[in-house]
């Protein structure tokens, strides 16, 4: 779209994935009229991009997209996309919750294409401020931006809310930097697909789902290369996805996190982590120990697995790489030369402070100096800051599991734009 005119918005949101998007439909969806401008740093819509495999499934059911848990009768649904594109009844047909990951970043598109007005791609958000001079209560902010088409330099956005939702941050193993040999699982499909050399050895480093399905993708792409998989545990662990533990993800469990006692929050991620974290499906499980069967079965052993092992050093050495692995059950290290290795060594949470800048100092923090942030995910800010700054994303701390998933994505951001109406309702009577 082209760079809007100067004004006040009443929402800026900063980052334009799944989360911003879903809340983008429920301000559309709010009765009374919400302004908004979303800025997103990418030139387009992206949604993990790099393990679109073939194959790989959402690991949560087609009805907790973008809307459903809060507007069920909401057009923006999954059910509507699939009708409109002409596969509602072959979905159904296919008799399965779970749709590939595919098929649910073409649902993004399809909602995204149709709220694109309200976003500014190619807009990297640089800092957020309070106005100059400004004397009282601070009931605005300025976001202030470079890119989206303009030649140089940055510009502002002023906003009387703001939602911040960058995004995870790839996590590589320890000292290990990414180059043309060495990728993060975020990137993968793109350094695959990019990548001009043969590639006869690989290693992929990483215990959870996106471990696994590179080393299964891997093992049918390149059906003469040896694949190497380093596992940190024994083997990969199966995820309870039984319907008790997943109640871990219902929008009640957000509020038992958020009013519990310091125990039963460390109760939560202890018996319960195993639901998304550095575990794997059952089925992607299965289709790779079958594989490692048929492997022995034909005496090819191209399939290998490392388990109780790290990646604790990585070299180039000429156009391949030297990892050097340290197993937990020798308590030794060797090297391992491989044209490739792939870190699916997962993400660190969304950190808002990269954008608060200054604002971040002022913020009241809790014991741990994690910054505070409410029921309705607002960060808690001075008094005399009375514009909202949300946070989709890095609340791990006071909301709990899923704060960074799909599975409360409708819920919370229904939550978000009804704070932020009734904020700005305030502001008027003011």
């Amino acid at each position: 779209m082209d760079v809007p005119e100067p004004r006040t918005y009443d929402v800026a949101g900063i980052g334009f994935g799944p989360a911003n998007l879903s809340l983008a439909i429920a301000l559309d969806e709010r009765p009374e009229p919400i302004s908004s401008v979303f800025l997103e740093r990418r030139a387009s819509l992206s949604w993990h991009r790099g393990m679109l495999v073939p194959s790989a499934k959402m690991q949560v059911s087609f009805l907790k997209d973008l809307v459903t848990f809060r507007n069920p009768a909401s057009p923006f649904g999954f059910v509507s996309y699939l009708r409109e594109v002409g596969r509602l009844a072959m979905f159904v047909n296919n008799q399965d919750f779970f749709p590939t990951r595919r098929e649910f970043h073409g649902y993004l598109e399809w909602a995204e294409a149709k709220l694109r007005p309200n976003v500014v791609y190619g807009s990297e958000v640089v800092a957020i401020r309070t106005p100059p001079g400004e004397r009282g209560p601070v009931d605005r902010l300025l976001v202030e931006v470079r890119g989206d088409g303009r030649s140089g330099g940055t510009r502002l956005v002023e906003a009387r809310n703001v939602v911040v939702s960058t995004g995870l941050v790839p996590r590589m193993p320890a000292g290990v930097e990414g180059d043309t040999s060495v990728w993060h699982s975020s990137e993968f499909l793109d350094r695959f697909r990019a990548h001009d050399r043969p590639i006869r050895r690989v290693a992929v480093a990483g215990g959870g789902q996106s471990a696994a399905e590179i080393v299964r993708f891997l093992y049918d792409a390149l059906p003469e290369a040896e694949i190497h998989a380093i596992v940190p545990a024994y083997g990969y662990s199966i995820a309870d996805s039984t319907p008790f533990a997943n109640q871990i993800f219902d929008p009640d469990a957000v509020d038992d996190y958020y009013d519990g006692t310091p125990r039963s929050r460390d109760a939560f991620w202890k018996y319960h982590k195993n639901t998304n974290y550095s575990v794997v499906d059952a089925e992607v499980i299965k289709d790779l120990y079958r594989r490692a069967y048929d492997d022995g079965l034909a005496g090819t052993n191209r399939l290998r697995f490392l388990g109780l092992t790290r990646v604790v050093d990585v070299k180039s050495v000429q156009n391949d790489v030297r990892v050097t692995l340290h197993s937990a059950s020798r308590d030794e290290s060797h090297d391992l030369d491989v044209n490739v290795l792939v870190c699916a060594t997962g993400y660190d949470p969304m950190d808002p402070c990269a954008v608060l800048g200054d604002l971040a100092s002022r913020c009241p923090r809790d014991d741990a100096g994690r910054l505070r942030v409410d029921r309705d995910y607002r960060l808690v800010t001075p008094p005399d800051l009375r514009c909202g700054i949300y946070l989709q994303g890095g609340t791990e701390h006071t909301h709990g599991l899923s704060s960074s998933l799909l599975s409360n994505l409708a819920v919370r951001s229904g939550e978000i734009a009804r704070s932020i109406a009734a904020g700005l309702a305030a502001q008027e009577k003011r």
